[in-house]
């Protein structure tokens, strides 16, 4: 990867060994999550990611605009840490790890430094394939991670997913410490340490009025809004719900929702095992890397026809010129 040079390269590797690790414990933080709240396992399920996401939508203005003064690396650095760091205590105290989910929301913006990272290295025409490469390498490490993770479960118990898990964590940070280059240019950065950002650039309400001023991108920012909103309470729950199936509907008296007799019976029947689940967040990934392709194509597509576009329109122009003598 080199050590002076700054490339997308590094930003995929980040991405896709920070969320690998999280992907291999989809199956035993599904157990955990039951055996730890297990009269209210979807209340604290959604309280635990509430929280993190407010405080994450709190913090990403700021840590933004501090890694815009004070470089990437060190904000990437920061967050993959923290991100990574309730991971460990999933086996020494499961209240603390999900406690410690909920608080990394504080740094856990990783996204956010990666693609101003990606801005930093990238010309203004290959932002969109690279923004694209990143979202789809995010797809990629969920194919077959769930996979893995309860295979390891099944076979060796969750203490061995978690080790491995932490292991790649390190890894993750490891090479963000030693192998990833900084991408800000050295006079876009601050010579000595303070505090050059006003408030305003760390208010996320201040963003939202700015937002409010432009009516494209008022109107981009509520259909993003819309579409990720359902998006995020079936992230949060769905995989919890398909595992819980079997034990929630196993008595007519124990159900979660109230459904009628015929779709209690249909749900008695179906048995989502950790190894189906993981095949489903495979295909949902391998589906997520498809529908980003097409705009890597059409982008490219599109800019060789330009360029092609661009030199016959000169080529007329010569040949006009000269015909013109």
């Amino acid at each position: 990867f080199g050590r002076t040079r700054a490339r997308v390269t590094h930003a995929v590797v980040v991405i896709f060994l920070e969320f690998f690790a999280w992907g291999l414990l989809t199956t035993p933080m599904l157990v955990v999550l039951h055996q730890t709240f297990p009269q209210h396992t979807f209340l604290m399920n959604g309280l635990v990611h509430g929280v993190k996401g407010f405080l994450s939508f709190l913090s990403a203005p700021l840590i933004g605009a501090l890694s815009d003064t004070w470089g990437r690396k060190s904000f990437l650095l920061i967050t993959v840490f923290f991100t990574c760091a309730p991971i460990p205590f999933m086996k020494i105290s499961p209240w603390w790890y999900f406690a410690l989910i909920a608080v990394s929301g504080i740094f856990a913006v990783t996204f956010s430094v990666i693609f101003a990272y990606v801005a930093d290295v990238t010309e203004e025409h290959e932002r969109s394939t690279a923004y694209g490469l990143v979202s789809a390498t995010f797809a990629a490490s969920l194919v077959t991670s769930p996979a893995i993770g309860a295979y390891l479960s099944a076979h060796y118990g969750d203490s061995l997913v978690v080790l491995v898990a932490t292991v790649i964590a390190v890894a993750d940070i490891a090479f963000v410490f030693f192998l990833v280059p900084e991408s800000l240019p050295d006079k876009m950065r601050l010579s000595s340490w303070g505090f050059p950002i006003s408030w305003e650039q760390a208010d996320p309400f201040a963003s939202l009025r700015r937002v409010g001023k432009d009516s494209t991108v008022l109107l981009i920012c509520v259909t993003v809004f819309l579409s990720y909103l359902p998006e995020a309470g079936q992230y949060s729950s769905f995989f919890l719900y398909l595992k819980q199936i079997p034990g929630s509907f196993s008595s007519p008296s124990s159900s979660l929702l109230e459904v009628s007799s015929s779709c209690m019976s249909l749900l008695q029947v179906i048995q989502f095992s950790p190894e189906a689940i993981a095949a489903f967040i495979a295909m949902v990934g391998i589906l997520s890397i498809v529908a980003q392709v097409p705009p890597w194509m059409l982008s490219a597509s599109l800019e060789a026809m330009c360029s092609q576009q661009l030199f016959l329109g000169c080529g007329d122009v010569v040949t006009q010129s000269e015909d013109d003598e």
